[in-house]
């Protein structure tokens, strides 16, 4: 009964199911198109509103040597011109871009700036930002293309949700975009350094590879070749990374400090990169005073020989080091960092010697001086009394002479005993000297006695 019940009911539904497939069916109906082409329609309806854009990725695409005589040049600038047009397409998007989108770009990016650099013929490569303009573009004649292929990457990274984005820009991605800091280009290196710091601040998840990433390339320039362009620029990336180290620092931070960063102090080219160097290690020891020790006996460890350049630099390095170390330190500290103070006060090269001799306008190396008073000071009169004996510069002379009114003042009867000291040194030494005169002069006489009694003979020809 229940199935008979329900058949009149049943049929009339199938009826209008059927007659409704069949009206769909008709050509002429617009509800069966939709139905039919919506996928079409979709996809019609994308490449209407970003066929253009794909059209210009395309376009880009397009690599030019610069260098080849058969390349034109109104190709080249209808190239930089839809470059700037994608650039303000990626600027200011009003919704997040599809990945149809951003798969094509990303790809576009990789073709234009992951190129095979030229090699370099400087023996240590690293260079200074020049200030001439033309100098850079010069050098560097795909530039134009480069700098805005660089600023579509920095949109990209600043617009696109890492989450997203991280599917395109991989580890892979990473690597490559690190080994461009070898470039010559300064304007380029400079580039890489905002890209690459804003992918450490928005990707997360990407900050320890980063990181190993980087320690790679300065133990690579430290202990294998010495020729890389983009130490510096690392260097001010790692300034802000440690600024943003939280207290206590880990033990990888600490091992840092202590494997990369003090070693790169030997590096030919220190000159270059000192600066960001010195501000890396003073954030290490801001943040823990304890670790001033570890970084001033690195720094003494990699003391130069000859070059008196590089001198300058970590004597000012040194002071700026002992205005952070904690004061415990000061009583193990101070006795290696006068004595090395010391024998810069008596370098041949006169910068060098007033260099140093300014560091004890420092007042915090003075506390640190007087508080090993009794060890430091035989040290530092000696170097301050060869000064006013034997040094060629009068403007030495002069800074000399300031210096022991300071240190003399501090303690009259110290610097009394320590002139005792010398001199009694200075007797012994001319004692020893005599002796040893002496001593010679007795084996040239014994010599020449031998050679009365027993004449040489002269060999014969064969």
């Amino acid at each position: 009964m229940g199935i008979l019940r329900n058949s009149p009911k049943a049929s009339p539904r199938k009826k209008s199911t059927s007659l409704q497939l069949l009206f769909d069916l008709e050509p002429n109906n617009s509800n069966g198109t939709k139905m039919f082409s919506s996928k079409s329609g979709k996809q019609s309806a994308f490449e209407s509103e970003y066929g253009e854009i794909l059209s210009i990725i395309s376009h880009c695409r397009s690599i030019f040597t610069f260098t080849d005589p058969l390349e034109s040049p109104l190709e080249r600038d209808i190239k930089r011109l839809k470059l700037f047009q994608l650039l303000s397409f990626v600027k200011k998007p009003i919704k997040p871009l599809p990945e149809e989108i951003t798969r094509p770009v990303v790809s576009m990016l990789s073709a234009n700036l992951f190129r095979p650099l030229p090699p370099s013929s400087k023996q240590t490569v690293i260079c200074e930002l020049p200030e001439d303009e033309d100098l850079v573009s010069t050098l560097s004649p795909a530039w134009p293309h480069l700098q805005v292929a660089y600023d579509i990457l920095l949109r990209l990274v600043l617009n696109i949700d890492p989450k997203i984005l991280r599917c395109y820009v991989d580890e892979p991605f990473l690597v490559n975009l690190l080994s461009l800091f070898q470039s010559e280009n300064p304007r380029e290196r400079e580039s890489l350094k905002n890209v690459y710091h804003r992918i450490y601040s928005r990707f997360t998840f990407y900050r320890a590879f980063m990181r190993k990433s980087m320690n790679h390339v300065f133990l690579h320039y430290v202990f294998e070749t010495e020729k890389h362009s983009g130490i510096g620029e690392l260097l001010e990336i790692w300034g802000s990374i440690i600024n943003g180290f939280a207290v206590p620092l880990k033990e990888e931070h600490k091992l840092f400090l202590m494997r990369v960063l003090i070693p790169l102090h030997k590096g030919k080219g220190m000159q270059v990169y000192h600066r960001q160097l010195a501000y890396c290690i003073n954030q290490f020891v801001q943040k823990e005073p304890m670790l001033g020790g570890v970084a001033v006996r690195g720094i003494l460890k990699y003391w130069p020989a000859t070059n008196c350049q590089k001198e300058v630099l970590l004597l000012g390095e040194l002071e700026e080091l002992v205005e952070n170390i904690d004061p415990g330190h000061y009583r193990k500290l101070a006795l290696p960092i006068c004595a090395q103070i010391s024998r810069c006060m008596n370098s041949l090269n006169s910068q060098v010697a007033e260099r140093a001799l300014y560091v004890w306008n420092n007042e915090q190396f003075v506390k640190m001086a007087s508080s090993m008073m009794k060890e430091v000071f035989p040290v530092v009169v000696e170097s301050v009394e060869k000064n006013l004996k034997w040094h060629w510069s009068e403007s030495v002379k002069q800074l000399t002479e300031n210096v022991k009114t300071m240190i003399e003042e501090t303690d009259p009867n110290l610097y009394d005993s320590c002139l005792e000291e010398m001199a009694h040194k200075e007797y012994l030494a001319g004692q020893e000297d005599i002796k040893r005169r002496e001593k010679w002069e007795r084996l040239e006489l014994a010599a020449a006695k031998n050679h009365q009694f027993f004449p040489a003979t002269t060999m014969s020809r064969y």
